[in-house]
């Protein structure tokens, strides 16, 4: 009998010890559970703060920079400004005298005359420019300086000029593109050196050579590097398109002036 009491209250007890088990593992699955969204959480809060935090960036070059610094992100400011205006004024100066220049040679030559062809060109084109030298050397020249000069080479002369002149107005702007396209990438090295400079001048008055303290400095003068070439591949590819475009509209310019010194010389009006 005293056995069976003893064996009863045994396994009372285990019934006791499992029921409080059971109790406390969902309790502490739970806390994990809560926990973890706080711990997944936590780095992406700090990845975000570490974001918008960052001491590094163009702001702080510009703030933090001497006036060599600002003076040379200035001149790359300009530089780009300029390069993209010629870029986008030259297109549309070639595209108009495309323009001009195919209309001219479907309309112009089918007119009763030199006169009334040229009136039907557009006022300010390049075709209507080189119509109207060519016409106005066709005119009588007694009493002038060049009567002395033969009429056939007063036409050629006038009309090579006028295409001449075309071409010289064709190249404005060229040369701008091509001084930014080979300097621009050492103006933004020299900007680069110059931060480092004052990084590495500041790392040794503090005392303190830390990655922290020297990636920090070194990588925001890079970004002088990096806006030099920006500024300068634009300009670049910008001249070689514009230089292509140029051939295209010269050839186009140099046929029509052909054809009017011929009809020119052969006394058409």
């Amino acid at each position: 009998m005293s056995l069976l009491k003893v064996v009863r209250a045994s396994f009372a007890a285990m019934m006791i010890a499992a029921a409080s088990l059971a109790a406390t593992v969902p309790s502490a699955a739970l806390a994990q559970a809560a926990s973890a969204p706080e711990a997944a959480a936590a780095p992406k809060a700090a990845v975000a703060e570490e974001a918008v935090d960052n001491p590094y960036g163009l702001k702080a070059l510009w703030s933090q920079g001497d006036f060599v610094a600002k003076g040379t992100l200035i001149i790359m400011l300009i530089m780009s400004m300029g390069s993209w205006y010629i870029i986008i004024t030259k297109l549309l100066e070639q595209q108009n005298m495309l323009k001009s220049g195919r209309a001219a040679s479907e309309t112009f030559w089918q007119a009763a005359s030199l006169k009334a062809g040229a009136d039907g060109l557009e006022e300010g084109s390049a075709t209507r420019y080189i119509a109207d030298e060519g016409i106005k050397a066709a005119d009588h020249r007694e009493g002038s300086m060049v009567e002395s000069i033969d009429r056939a080479t007063w036409i050629n002369i006038s009309v090579d000029r006028a295409v001449s002149s075309v071409q010289n107005r064709l190249q404005n702007g060229m040369a701008f593109l091509a001084t930014v396209g080979s300097t621009a990438p050492f103006v933004g090295l020299f900007g680069t050196v110059w931060g480092i400079y004052n990084a590495l001048v500041k790392i040794g008055i503090s005392g303190q050579a830390s990655i922290d303290k020297v990636a920090g400095p070194v990588g925001e003068a890079l970004i002088m590097t990096a806006i030099g070439l920006a500024v300068a591949v634009p300009a670049v590819m910008g001249y070689n398109w514009l230089i292509r475009r140029n051939k295209a509209v010269m050839d186009i310019t140099r046929t029509f002036g052909g054809n009017l010194q011929q009809v020119l010389l052969t006394g058409k009006r």
